[in-house]
């Protein structure tokens, strides 16, 4: 008898509409962009990866302000006034690493990278 084979996409993003992980929730996998994040209030990343990154934008589209988190957990239970006092407008989720160039790119055209999904 053969062993089962478990394949999990990563990263995971469960974005709620809460702060504080409550409220209603959603969990997306792989690499993606959230245009528009006005209804989520608190996020947990987990990803099996290091080189993984989480970008938070102050505007929709991924445009503005940004901050670029790395790493393979990161929980964040208010993004009310998260970025210098400004609103989470758009997130990115990505297992690779993102460099601030790169996400400098990706806010100068609103364009995400090949393979990402948008939502």
């Amino acid at each position: 008898m053969e062993k089962a084979q478990i394949s999990q996409v990563s990263p995971r993003l469960t974005v709620y509409g809460d702060e504080f992980f409550t409220g209603a929730s959603i969990i997306v996998r792989g690499n993606l962009g959230i245009r528009n994040a006005g209804e989520i209030e608190s996020l947990r990343f987990l990803a099996n990866t290091s080189r993984a990154s989480l970008v938070l934008f102050t505007r929709t589209a991924f445009r503005g302000n940004f901050r670029i988190y790395q790493g393979t957990v990161r929980n964040l239970p208010d993004l009310e006034d998260l970025l210098r006092g400004a609103d989470v407008g758009s997130i990115i989720s990505s297992n690779e690493h993102l460099s601030v160039a790169r996400v400098r790119q990706i806010r100068n055209t609103g364009s995400l990278p090949s393979g990402f999904r948008i939502l």
